[in-house]
């Protein structure tokens, strides 16, 4: 059985993660080799692509850190969980939910995401 909130508190750490040696090991635990990341935005393929955009989201955004939105869902392979991105202990100017497509073995194959919320900037 797949622990859904396992899968989201995991990506959400990744999303954190400014260390990129570490973020290299997160992704290579706990995604497949040829994983895609797809939202309106943005789109990586790999770890490589994964890693850039998340390089590149925390580049834009130093001050910011993602955090879980009420409680991720899911049934068989998906996974389904809201976020917030902004200043820690203040409310998220950015939200989104994601879908997560898991592998046999549990690690995430696909996101696809959708903002929820973001401001005019």
């Amino acid at each position: 059985m797949t622990d859904v909130k396992q899968i989201a508190h995991r990506y959400i750490e990744l999303w954190n993660e400014r260390t990129p040696n570490r973020r290299r090991e997160m992704l290579a635990a706990n995604w497949t080799a040829d994983a895609r990341y797809a939202d309106p935005l943005m789109s990586g393929d790999g770890h490589d692509g994964v890693d850039a955009l998340i390089a590149g989201v925390q580049q834009k955004f130093p001050d910011f850190r993602f955090t879980l939105i009420g409680e991720p869902n899911g049934f068989g392979e998906h996974v389904r969980f809201s976020w917030g991105l902004g200043p820690d202990g203040a409310d998220s100017p950015i939200k989104g939910t994601d879908f997560a497509v898991l592998s046999r073995d549990g690690r995430i194959r696909s996101i696809t995401g959708f903002l929820d919320q973001v401001p005019q900037m």
